[in-house]
């Protein structure tokens, strides 16, 4: 077996032995818990948060209790940035497991919805995946499998979605981070909750507003 061949099937081991942890401990992935477990971790607890929030991606658990809980524990700025890097890494993973092992059953579950993101990369490549990022045709956690019937590379992969997710993450990190101002009672609430509101409204109009500016090419959702 070629080298590179043997860490793929080290790094496709990994990710399947961490998805069916995440999956099989799902019901222990409620935030009272996690916080308990990153805060047992000490100096070692963001790693810790971004290893199971990567993990619970691969195993296509909902990622927005685990982004508000960054916000949490975090704060929005160490927060967004442990939340985007833990949510790339989980993308590339799912991402990695479509392309390498599950590619069929990726095709099953799309459809039709499979070949239009095939052309899509085929005509604009990465930044078609920023786009669908920003207006997905498909719910996120599928969206990152999906992804991986193309034939776009892996690091513009990581590096438009990364991007691309950087104005939603933020704003459910801030929520995540003034919540818990809200039930600790911290002073200056009432401008963090306008904060948060005004950020979640600013996230779901962005895809409203790209697709306003972005004229449709032939084959493509509108």
């Amino acid at each position: 077996m070629r080298r590179s061949s043997a860490w793929r099937l080290a790094l496709l081991t990994l990710l399947g032995v961490l998805a069916v942890w995440a999956f099989l401990h799902r019901g222990a992935l409620d935030p009272r818990s996690l916080g308990a477990a990153v805060a047992r971790a000490g100096a070692w607890g963001p790693l810790a948060f971004m290893a199971i929030y990567a993990a619970a991606t691969v195993a296509l658990l909902p990622g927005t209790v685990m982004t508000l809980l960054g916000g949490a524990l975090f704060g929005p700025l160490a927060g967004t940035f442990y939340n985007l890097t833990a949510a790339t890494l989980g993308a590339t993973g799912a991402f990695l497991v479509s392309r390498y092992l599950a590619a069929d059953w990726v095709r099953a579950r799309l459809g039709a919805r499979a070949e239009q993101l095939i052309r899509g990369v085929e005509r604009e490549d990465w930044r078609f995946v920023a786009l669908v990022r920003l207006v997905p045709l498909v719910p996120f956690n599928l969206l990152n499998y999906a992804l991986g019937l193309t034939r776009v590379r892996v690091s513009r992969y990581m590096l438009a979605s990364y991007l691309a997710m950087l104005p939603g993450t933020f704003a459910y990190t801030y929520l995540g981070y003034a919540g818990r101002a809200a039930l600790a009672g911290q002073v200056g609430l009432l401008h963090k909750g306008l904060i948060a509101l005004a950020l979640l409204a600013c996230a779901a109009l962005l895809p409203r507003i790209i697709r306003r500016l972005r004229t449709p090419g032939p084959g493509e959702a509108p």
